[in-house]
């Protein structure tokens, strides 16, 4: 396999006792997996959504690319120019995809690439900067849990509000079966996580680190409860750390696994609002959730309900009603509570609604007057209302029964 591919790193080759021999969860080995083992070289070698190793990818095979970047007898290609070129080659030295895939597996992970039956084929749509392969660690598959899935996402500095409706609607989400996908980072991600594990639902993080590092710090713990009850995912390979431009491109891959997007919390230049922007332009319902129009943290969500880039939803029926199957997940409609006097035939509601709110209450003459109806069908309303115990007969008056 090294002969293969060329490129010169330390792995075991075919031969022996090293991690070719191991079989990995798509029923092949990575040395008789040549283009498993050159798209996961391409993903320490490449940043995420890079497209010209994407527009490379769809002319060649993986193989293929990682072979001409090591002879560097590239032919006339968009975006490539000498420097970039350089840069590739520059980080051949001393790549050991095969030691990487080993370090996945014994983790219970695994590689997934285009044309695995796990591979969520929307990720399609993101073109030329589709990912190269996306590293998992967790339970189910990728594919099937994003056919029915929703990403809850928002402010990391987020209110005590925010948190507690990202929670409660990720909850609500789960418990109506649907896979809660998220970021893993603090504020609005970690109370959505919190919220679809606390039901005992399925959820989905997207890193913007390797699959088996821990970041944040603070969320260890729910990054491997995820990891145990969920599903951790990343375009980047193992032992890789976040930066500011990774976190931003991992947002783009949040969007479009998903159905939709829900925007709980966001200030007006939130890291968020990437993610609903991406989601809208890959044609996925983007959602928000309004709140208090004194906080900074809503502004950057009421600007997109505002401009009509976002729906306003305000519980999971409202979400599922939109990214769910037409007619089989439609929302209740929301009214007022009927009181009992809404269901009063017109005339009679009339002279009810003349009774004055006094203790003498008032004489049938003039109620007629305030009602606009003759004496005796006042009368006759009168003494229906005082069967239903509205009103009651005070001498020559008729006034309203006091309630407890």
């Amino acid at each position: 396999m090294n002969q293969l591919l060329g490129y010169p790193y330390g792995g075991t080759g075919t031969t022996g006792t090293g991690a070719g021999t191991e079989a990995d969860p798509t029923g092949t080995t990575a040395a008789s997996d040549p283009e498993r083992l050159a798209r996961a070289l391409l993903s320490r070698l490449s940043e995420p959504g890079d497209a010209v190793v994407g527009r490379w990818l769809g002319q060649l095979p993986a193989v293929d690319v990682v072979r001409a970047i090591r002879d560097g007898t590239v032919p006339d290609h968009p975006g490539l120019d000498s420097t970039r070129l350089a840069g590739y080659r520059a980080r051949l030295s001393g790549l050991d995809p095969e030691t990487d895939l080993k370090r996945v597996r014994r983790g219970g992970g695994r590689f997934i690439i285009p044309g695995d039956t796990e591979w969520p084929s929307q990720l399609d749509d993101l073109g030329d900067g589709r990912p190269v392969g996306l590293w998992t660690m967790g339970t189910g598959s990728l594919r099937l849990l994003a056919l029915r899935s929703v990403s809850v996402v928002g402010s990391r500095a987020c209110t005590a509000y925010g948190a507690h409706v990202a929670g409660e609607l990720s909850a609500q989400l789960a418990e109506r079966g649907w896979v809660v996908v998220s970021g893993a980072a603090y504020g609005i991600d970690a109370a959505a996580h919190r919220g679809a594990l606390a039901v005992g639902g399925m959820t989905v993080a997207v890193l913007a680190c390797g699959v088996d590092v821990a970041y944040p710090k603070g969320n260890a713990a729910l990054i491997r409860r995820i990891g145990v009850q969920g599903l951790l995912v990343s375009e980047l390979p193992p032992g890789e750390h976040p930066n500011r431009f990774r976190f931003v491109l991992r947002n783009r891959v949040i969007a479009a696994l998903t159905r939709g997007t829900v925007v709980v919390e966001a200030a007006v230049r939130s890291g968020a609002l990437s993610t609903a922007r991406r989601a809208r332009d890959l044609n996925r319902h983007t959602m928000g959730v309004a709140g208090p129009v004194t906080s900074e943290l809503s502004a950057g969500v009421h600007a997109l309900i505002r401009s009509g880039a976002a729906t306003l939803v305000t519980d999971a029926a409202e979400i599922t009603e939109l990214i769910g199957a037409i007619g089989d997940d439609l929302a209740p409609e929301r009214s007022a509570p009927v009181l009992p006097r809404d269901l009063l035939e017109p005339p009679v509601a009339r002279v009810l609604e003349a009774v004055p709110a006094t203790a003498e209450g008032a004489p049938v003459e003039r109620l007629a007057r305030q009602s606009g109806l003759p004496p005796d069908e006042v009368l006759q309303r009168l003494y229906e209302l005082g069967s239903l115990g509205y009103v009651e007969r005070h001498g020559a008056h008729w006034r309203l029964v006091r309630r407890r």
